[in-house]
């Protein structure tokens, strides 16, 4: 077993293994069982595609193929609900490498897996202008897009019918006041908007919406969605994505929120991940936060603000309701950039503990031109039922590793 990779770990997490996706660092996850095999399909950052990982073996992970994606274009977001994955299309901002003066794809791309190791596209789902950002499938098969449409500033959510999946249909949308430019609205400053993704619990669904704060909608008309709840949290709190991620524990009336770390060395508003108790959806309330990660005894910083790159919240493990992904309303798995992968208990909402983490070595080489200095910067995590968790890092590949803690 090869711990080469790791700076430092605490609590009761194990690693596992390290592959280098072919000098292709990862970025968003998704998992999908067929025929008693384990498959992890990955987007990119610096690289325009996916790649297909056999995990059956999380100690000896196998790159099964990479799939090559449109010129120019970011491919950073997966999500499958059995037999489709979608895959996000938008332009790569030119601070990452894109190139405005030549053309890219947008949109969603929908893939059959019927074959795990050959996906074979079935449609595309086109905004008519900057794409789609992260996607997700709810529990009755739609897909909710976090999708730029024209006559729009930002985000908004674009919901999708996918029963014929060669032709997939919008049947909804909703935008936050002062979105809808083309209808008058304008925003001062302008907003990011949704990040996505939706996460749907019976009738409702709870969106991070970016500088907006965690807004709940009502679902029961998918074609008509409602405002149910909002709650604000920029100012004072996180980045202009203020609500990167919620995931809604619906058996306790609680939801987990982060935002995302935008600038590098700490130079903007404090991130935070925190508990919401949405006992009344109508009035969401912040009740907690989560304590802020320090470093590891022998680090060479006092802070991680220090360290340089980014440090913050990023992607909490978003299971829903997959059978194959684990599942606890009592952990919650957190990437935080230059901090690694952190876990925490919230058993207790109001006093939220870290009870392991895990960072990687820095990268030796530049596979892409951030960050300014080259630090590890922990991306996306998801975590199996088999307890087998699943990490990206901006300038390396994949990390896998064992959560040996309880649920």
């Amino acid at each position: 077993m090869n711990k080469d990779w790791v700076e430092a770990i605490e609590g009761p997490i194990q690693p596992l293994a390290y592959h280098d996706l072919e000098n292709r660092p990862g970025f968003k996850l998704a998992l999908h069982v067929a025929g008693g095999r384990w498959y992890l399909y990955v987007g990119h950052l610096w690289h325009s595609g996916w790649s297909i990982v056999d995990v059956t073996d999380p100690e000896a992970p196998k790159l099964v193929r990479f799939l090559a994606g449109p010129p120019n274009t970011w491919t950073l977001q997966v999500t499958i609900r059995d037999p489709l994955m979608a895959t996000s299309l938008e332009p790569v901002p030119p601070h990452w490498g894109g190139d405005p003066s030549k053309p890219y794809e947008e949109g969603v791309l929908i893939w059959d897996l019927a074959d795990p190791e050959d996906p074979r596209l079935r449609g595309c789902f086109r905004t008519g202008h900057r794409g789609t950002h992260r996607n997700g499938f709810d529990s009755t098969g739609l897909l909710h897009l976090s999708a730029r449409m024209p006559g729009y500033e930002g985000l908004i959510l674009v919901t999708l019918d996918l029963s014929d999946p060669e032709h997939p249909c919008e049947v909804g949308r909703f935008h936050m006041p002062g979105q809808h430019v083309a209808e008058g609205e304008g925003n001062d400053p302008p907003t990011f908007g949704l990040h996505g993704p939706l996460m749907r619990v019976g009738d409702l669904g709870y969106l991070p919406y970016g500088t907006s704060g965690l807004v709940i909608l009502d679902l029961s008309n998918p074609s008509r969605p409602t405002l149910r709840g909002h709650l604000p949290m920029h100012p004072p709190l996180g980045s202009d994505i203020a609500c990167h991620t919620v995931v809604p524990l619906p058996e306790r009336g609680l939801a987990v929120v982060n935002s995302e770390a935008l600038a590098e060395d700490c130079d903007e508003p404090v991130g935070f991940a925190g508990m919401v108790d949405v006992t009344d959806p109508a009035k969401p309330r912040l009740i907690g936060l989560f304590p802020t990660p320090r470093p590891a005894a022998g680090m060479a910083y006092r802070s991680f603000c220090e360290k340089g790159g980014r440090f913050g919240p990023h992607n909490q493990s978003m299971p829903g309701d997959d059978p194959h992904l684990f599942s606890s309303d009592r952990i919650c798995f957190l990437t935080y950039f230059n901090a690694g992968l952190r876990v925490y208990d919230i058993s207790d909402p109001r006093q939220v503990t870290e009870v392991a983490f895990l960072v990687p070595r820095d990268p030796v080489r530049r596979l892409g031109p951030l960050p300014r200095r080259l630090v590890v910067q922990v991306e996306d995590v998801l975590v199996d039922a088999r307890g087998v968790v699943y990490f990206t890092e901006k300038n390396s590949g994949l990390y896998l590793a064992r959560w040996q803690g309880s649920a």
